[in-house]
């Protein structure tokens, strides 16, 4: 009801605000951010009236957001017989998971102008039906159904897909797409064109890479010279035929005998085969469509029930479901409505193909539309599309042309990062991944399958990179290099790969012309969602898609401060922050443990020390933007966190203790290294037996008294202290102590050390 009451109040102020910004070529076209530019506004503008009607529209404008903040206060509290139009009928709506199909134009009919007489663009409000017990897909089944709406009602060949927190920063960026997607030498084979995302409100330093100036800037522009970039969910402007699962027009088709000799060797051999078949000719039909469409538009004398039969004859009800106005309007390639079709039967239509039970049976999220299967479906619907045989371009216009807002704390901004890699692992588990799929119609160019591959497997990183992290610290505490010595060959060969690595870097800095901080920052952020996010969405992933275990990593929010990048110190509890915390405490304390046994062994130790010192800084260095974003402003960092990542630490320092892989402990040398009470006792008594004689008669030791045992005792504490206080686990020492008779607990405790 907020959404529909939202759209009135902005149809209503769109009639004022469009003229504006035709007459004067206002930049940006969204209020709120053209309000709050910090420029001069007069710069450029002659016209002396100017002054008087912004003056005039920010006023308008400022009502306007009166009222709509005067309905989310009126949203708050729904009320209990729920909520009622204005002629007095119940909102269809109010059970947001079980009612009706809703449209509602607002404007683009007849008689809906500005107030300078101009036609005014379409505003459509479309609600598809939700029953219970029906799977709807999210955004991805949203996205279809708007599709087909828009099929209904206008028709029109190309789609802008924006999300609901972007505006459009450039007016001329539909015309940037056209310029492709009506080129007569390329337009026959572009699917979408895809614009680069860029953010408002991220703080100047970027600390947790939210621009992605790498991927967009980098990976995106090298990607638009293989085949294209991938679709990434917002900002781009598609071809409708792309999907509706055509192939490109000017493609040939391929021979039948490529399908046999590029199957692979697995179970379900024919059936895969076929079903690659019908991706391969899918062009095939594509003539059946438009003999069927000639037909439609050429015999005069059709009745809408022998339409109808002829689209049924042709099977096109299971590919796009059983709706004649939509499968008609999929066979115009240049879109338009019929001309015999009227308002109230195209409205009738729109209702139906939004029903939540029309994707039944169809090829709706399989072959036709967003692809259903993954969180990030706007991946998988750009590699169809692209193992189709299309092909995509990357537009970067001077001025951007979509600007959005971003999660730019650290827990929102983990979130996302584990939400896009749960998509990518759900990818790689399933039918659709580019390892193995889309190999019959071979129209998927090598590395355009190498990026496709990159885009899934990049989680999976996560796990090497744990043992990254994690290496410095344990050769700290272990005291010993794990790295081993290499040959000089071998030597050669690590240093010619690490030039390699840097001077691709700087090659694609000096190319794109990013920044040096830029790319520190995405180097950071990648490691940091690599031990956190990457990691929760590996296992997330395998027991969504193999066990059926759906879990949440859900965040708490607190309350953030009012001034400029406030969002920025907002600290939310989640479980995705343990990890990377419980590293840093580790290499901490593995620099801190190194610093004192270096002190205690001598000069000689000091060389080795600052080879491991380097690495464990170094991985600290990656992590400091997590370490300033848990601490926040104030410096204060939930007692849980900290609980839970001293606790790991300890744990798994403790077992390196415990376990010590890099030593081969002898008979002798336990006999040397025993420290145990019950040892040294019996090593005594022996040792003034034998001195006694052999016919002596055994006296009981002095160690053996009660002042021996208090000594025996100081010394072994004594003994047990300094390894403790050596490998950091002061804490458990003190948790210990707090009992009423702390040694029979303590002994238990560190007695296995």
């Amino acid at each position: 009801m907020l959404t529909f009451e939202s759209l009135v109040e902005t149809a209503e102020f769109a009639r004022k605000w469009v003229p504006f910004c035709k007459k004067y070529a206002i930049e940006p076209r969204a209020p709120e951010f053209y309000f709050s530019q910090k420029i001069d506004y007069l710069k450029d503008k002659i016209q002396p009236s100017f002054v008087k009607e912004r003056r005039a529209m920010k006023r308008d404008y400022e009502e306007y957001k009166v009222r709509v903040n005067a309905l989310v206060a009126k949203a708050q509290k729904t009320p209990e017989e729920g909520w009622v139009m204005q002629d007095g009928t119940s909102w269809p709506g109010n059970n947001p998971r079980d009612h009706p199909g809703m449209i509602q134009v607002f404007l683009g009919y007849s008689g809906a102008h500005d107030i300078e007489g101009n036609e005014l663009p379409r505003l459509v409000y479309v609600s598809r039906e939700k029953r219970p017990g029906y799977q709807h897909h999210k955004k991805a089944g949203a996205m279809n159904a708007l599709v087909r709406v828009s099929a209904t009602l206008t028709n029109a060949p190309y789609i802008l897909n924006l999300d609901c927190d972007h505006y459009v920063n450039n007016s001329k960026a539909v015309r940037e797409a056209m310029c492709f997607m009506m080129d007569p030498e390329v337009a026959r084979d572009v699917c979408y064109v895809q614009f680069p995302q860029r953010f408002d409100g991220i703080d100047r330093s970027d600390r947790y890479a939210n621009r992605n100036i790498v991927f967009f800037d980098v990976n995106m522009r090298g990607l638009d010279g293989i085949q294209g970039p991938v679709y990434v969910g917002t900002g781009c402007v598609f071809n409708r035929q792309a999907l509706y699962g055509y192939g490109p027009a000017n493609l040939p088709v391929l021979p039948k005998s490529s399908f046999c000799s590029s199957c692979c060797c697995c179970c379900g051999r024919s059936k895969k085969a076929s079903e690659n078949q019908i991706e391969v000719y899918r062009d095939a039909r594509r003539e059946d469509l438009n003999s069927a469409i000639f037909n439609l538009r050429e015999i005069d004398n059709y009745d809408e029930h022998e339409r109808s039969l002829l689209i049924s004859q042709m099977s096109f009800e299971k590919t796009f479901g059983q709706s004649s106005v939509f499968i008609e309007s999929t066979l115009m390639e240049n879109g338009g409505v019929p001309e015999s079709a009227n308002s109230s039967t195209l409205i009738k239509e729109a209702i139906h193909v939004i029903g939540c039970g029309y994707e039944e049976k169809t090829e709706w999220g399989k072959e036709i539309g967003w692809i259903y299967g993954s969180v990030t479906e706007d991946i998988l619907t750009g590699f169809k599309m692209h193992c189709r045989g299309w092909r995509s371009i990357y537009c970067m216009p001077t001025r951007p042309a979509f600007k959005g807002s971003a999660p730019i704390n650290l827990s929102d901004r983990l979130h996302q990062v584990l939400r896009w890699a749960l998509g990518s692992v759900e990818i790689f588990l399933s039918r659709h991944c580019p390892l193995w799929y889309g190999y019959g119609g071979g129209r998927l160019r090598w590395l355009q399958r190498l990026a496709y591959i990159n885009t899934i497997v990049y989680p999976f990183t996560s796990l090497p990179l744990i043992a990254y992290c994690s290496l410095p610290a344990i050769c700290l505490l272990t005291g010993k290099f794990i790295i081993p010595t290499l040959s000089n060959v071998a030597s050669v060969l690590f240093l010619a790969l690490f030039m390699s690595i840097i001077l691709t870097s700087v090659l694609e800095l000096r190319w794109s012309g990013i920044g040096i901080e830029d790319w520190w920052r995405n180097e950071q952020f990648w490691v940091i969602g690599g031990i956190s996010a990457h990691l929760f969405a590996v296992f997330q992933g395998i027991l969504k898609m193999l066990a059926g275990i759906d879990t949440n990593f859900t965040v708490t929010a607190k309350a953030t401060d009012d001034t400029e990048f406030g969002e920025l110190y907002v600290f939310k509890w989640t479980t995705v922050l343990i990890p990377p915390t419980t590293i840093l405490i580790v290499n901490f304390v593995g620099v801190v443990a190194g610093f004192s046994d270096a002190l205690n062994s001598g000069y000689e130790a000091w060389g080795p020390l600052f080879g491991k010192v380097f690495f464990a800084m170094w991985v600290i260095l990656h992590l400091y933007p997590f370490l300033k974003g848990l601490m926040g402003r104030q410096n204060r960092t939930p007692t849980i966190v900290v609980l839970w990542s001293v606790l790991l630490a300890s744990v798994f320092s403790l077992l390196w203790v415990k376990i010590d892989p890099f030593i081969n402990i002898s008979d002798d040398t336990k006999s040397r290294g025993c420290i145990d009470i019950d040892c040294k006792v019996s090593l005594k008594v022996k040792g003034k037996r034998k001195k006694a004689g052999k016919g002596s008669k055994p006296t009981a030791p002095e160690d053996l008294s009660a002042g021996g045992l208090a000594k025996e005792w100081s010394t072994w504490a004594m003994k047990k202290a300094k390894l403790i206080a050596h490998y950091g686990f002061i804490p458990l020492v003190i948790l210990v102590g707090m009992n009423s008779d702390p040694k029979p607990q303590l002994y238990q405790l560190l007695s296995p050390v």
